[in-house]
């Protein structure tokens, strides 16, 4: 290094690849590797950091030392010069990048502008495996591993979308696999094995979903684990989902549409975000789904890539993708529209529901989203606008039913003069409805239908959330049982095996008989609009007939109202 160059490294500062020492400590090594680490860099010794030359004693000897303390602590070699400067003398360590993880007594560091930073376990793991994402890397995979019948799958889906030309059925698994990047040099990837292997667990046994109901944290309902490749847990981590939750029927324009208490749709998209943005160095945890009465969380391994934030997920962002090869097989299969705006569409499809928006966290080392099926919350009407005295109001109409102004009055401490206008100001805002028009007679209530968390079925008594939750799980189950037995899909069930199974369903779920023979009349309807089975193999007639035998076992059932579901342990 020559004087000019000094010069105007000095004048210049402290930089992503420039550093002042005054003298080598312990951060000088520091320094050392987050330069091998990152892009390189050059350390003046003997320079403080408002660029004043102090000057460094140097001898053969210390020189000589200064290589050999480089090498045995960071087993690099770095390139040394002196330079005079105004009768002192600066040392400048030229350090290049290396093409090995260089460490400094077991840690690893990175240069982020002009500091140095101790690597995060992410970059870490990226760097040790020479920056290649996870599902890029090599393993010992043998194609018997691969599931022949879900390449087909994918490549039907993938022409279908018109996003896949080059491919065809008839090409082989180890064609297809080639043209995605999923094997190179005849060996397969960890991206090929999740994503198309037959029992991708046998190599890695915590990438998986789990996914359980709650009634509380300590009441467990149900737990499951979904395995397999990827695409097969996508779809049955979807249809557990759908078991978990409810759904209300609405006739417009003499067509049944079926409301959920969540948007499918944004669902679809979370459990899709989880799947390919998990962190999947991180063998140890699963992806993590908690289904309550009235929110769901889903939680995966692997916080937001640097240079996105939280607060930018409702907004159209750039898209960072941990995982290439995996998001391009779901791009290419028409699973993901477009890069980047999963989240926007998740807020978008909450809201055309009338629900509060996703929460999004990054939490446990982990991501999170929070999805909420009431929007009578504090938090969510502070939201709205709504003063502490009408969030008071709307929390006691939820749990009691109904309101008056006077008991406006009384649980807020407002006049009446207050207590109407800001009644007026819910009602005008359809988050309560009068009833009556003046006087003692009038009273305000929730808006029945104007959220989907509300009601789940009809006949459901307002206020019974328990019985609301068994009616809700159990009408799920009971329905897959009776499609087996009235639709003749499962050849030779016995009516005996169907109504211990419909009882233990529903006893698990503390139903009574009232509320299975109500669920009945709910499926007999279908059948007779014509909308169960439409194409089976049984007439309207002969399921009817097969209904009926049902309804008549029913009424021989001793309930025991009081039978419940022990809890499980579901722990992380």
């Amino acid at each position: 290094m020559n004087l000019t160059k000094l010069k105007k490294l000095l004048s210049s500062g402290e930089t992503e690849t420039v550093e002042f020492k005054e003298k080598p400590n312990e951060s000088f090594y520091k320094n050392i590797s987050s330069f091998a680490n990152t892009k390189g860099g050059i350390i003046l010794l003997g320079v403080d950091k408002k660029s004043n030359i102090i000057g460094i004693e140097t001898t053969s000897k210390f020189l000589e030392d200064l290589t050999n303390r480089i090498v045995n602590k960071l087993s690099i070699y770095p390139e040394i010069d002196t330079i005079d400067i105004n009768r002192k003398r600066v040392i400048a360590v030229k350090i290049i990048r290396s093409g090995f993880p260089v460490s400094y007594e077991g840690r690893y560091y990175e240069r982020v502008g002009n500091t140095t930073r101790e690597m995060n376990s992410e970059k870490l793991r990226a760097l040790l495996s020479g920056n290649k994402p996870w599902d890029s890397l090599t393993g010992k995979y043998s194609l018997e591993e691969i599931d022949a019948g879900t390449i087909d799958l994918f490549v039907r889906l993938a022409v279908d979308k018109k996003r896949l030309t080059d491919l065809s059925l008839n090409d082989k698994p180890q064609v297809i696999l080639e043209k995605l990047g999923l094997r190179t040099d005849k060996n397969l990837t960890n991206g090929a094995i999740l994503l198309f292997g037959k029992n991708p667990q046998k190599h890695f046994i915590n990438l998986c979903v789990r996914i359980g109901r709650f009634k509380t944290e300590t009441t467990i309902i149900d737990d499951k684990w979904v395995k397999g490749n990827l695409f097969k847990q996508f779809e049955e981590t979807i249809n557990l989902l759908k078991q978990f939750i409810s759904v209300r029927y609405e006739i417009k324009d003499f067509q049944r549409e079926d409301i959920w208490d969540y948007p499918i749709p944004a669902l679809r998209e979370a459990v899709l975000n989880a799947i390919i943005h998990r962190d999947y160095f991180n063998i140890a945890n699963f992806i993590l789904i908690k289904v309550y009465d009235d929110h769901i969380w889903i939680s995966n391994p692997g916080g937001l890539p640097e240079g996105i934030t939280v607060e930018e997920l409702k907004r159209p962002h750039k898209s960072f993708v941990r995982n290439p090869l995996i998001a391009k097989v779901f791009y290419l299969a028409g699973f993901i529209e477009q890069y980047g705006s999963g989240t926007v569409r998740m807020t978008e499809w909450m809201k055309e529901a009338g629900l509060p928006e996703p929460e999004f966290k990054e939490e446990m080392g982990g991501f999170s989203v929070y999805f909420y099926k009431d929007v009578y919350t504090e938090e969510n009407l502070r939201k709205m606008g709504l003063n502490e005295r009408q969030i008071k109001a709307v929390i006691y109409v939820k749990e009691k039913g109904k309101i008056t102004n006077k008991e406006y009055q009384e649980i807020t401490e407002a006049s009446k003069p207050t207590a109407t206008r800001e009644l007026k100001t819910l009602v005008d805002m359809n988050l309560i409805e009068q009833k009556g028009i003046t006087g003692k007679g009038t009273f305000y209530v929730q808006i029945k239908g104007s959220q989907r968390a509300q009601t789940a079925h009809k006949g459901l008594t307002k206020g019974s959330n328990d019985i609301q939750f068994a009616r809700e799980i159990t009408y799920k189950r009971i329905k897959g049982l009776l499609e087996k037995f009235i639709g003749g899909r499962k050849k030779g069930i016995a009516l005996s095996h169907v109504i211990g199974q419909i009882k233990s369903a529903a006893a698990h779920a503390i139903l009574n008989i009232g509320d299975c023979e109500d669920i009945i009349k709910q499926v007999d309807i279908e059948i007779r609009e014509g909308k169960l089975f439409p194409f089976g193999p049984l007439s309207k007639e002969e399921m009817l007939q097969k209904l009926e035998e049902i309804k008549t076992e029913f009424k021989k059932i001793k309930w025991d109202k009081n039978e419940t579901r022990k809890s499980r342990e579901f722990s992380r």
